[in-house]
């Protein structure tokens, strides 16, 4: 299954021999041309002062986007557990120094508050609804004076969508 989810984000992310060498994902591929058409976009948030949120459960995944905005000079922070230090790059964020912090799912529902966020891009969902909400509240919680926009990304007709579908009708059960 790990597998599945990780072909879903990139092909990158296998490490295996059956892929054909320069396989790419219909996730990145979108990715990339939602970037590149939100260059402008991008530069507007940042002008305007907003602050995006991008989380990932694979920190392979977000080391791929980084790799993406360090390509388009677009200043980021990112925390995982890996990060030291937590205090720089969440002030760096908050104080506006940077418009987008890529954050790892786990490391983002512990004690963070990032109010500066307006945007939340979920890259690849995460299959515990109440981890993935707790996550969310890093940017929707007390202090927050701005509407936020959530959006999940889901690769169509894959295990993804096939979990997302069973969470709705889970909840819509409850």
């Amino acid at each position: 299954m790990l597998k599945l989810r990780q072909v879903c984000c990139d092909s990158h992310l296998i490490k295996t021999d059956l892929l054909e060498e320069g396989m790419g994902c219909p996730r990145l591929m979108r990715r990339r041309r939602i970037w590149s058409s939100f260059w402008a976009y991008w530069k507007t948030c940042a002008q305007e002062g907003r602050h995006i949120l991008v989380f990932s459960q694979f920190t392979s995944m977000l080391g791929l986007i980084f790799g993406e905005l360090e390509r388009r000079d677009v200043s980021y922070v990112m925390l995982t557990g890996a990060t030291q230090d937590r205090v720089e790059p969440v002030w760096m964020f908050l104080e506006g120094e940077t418009s987008v912090c890529l954050i790892s799912l786990k490391v983002g529902g512990v004690g963070l508050n990032l109010t500066a966020a307006d945007i939340v891009i979920y890259y690849d969902p995460w299959w515990n609804p109440a981890a993935e909400s707790q996550a969310a509240d890093r940017a929707w919680c007390i202090g927050q004076d701005k509407t936020i926009s959530a959006y999940r990304l889901i690769a169509k007709s894959t295990v993804e969508e096939s979990i997302q579908l069973l969470l709705q009708k889970r909840a819509d059960l409850a």
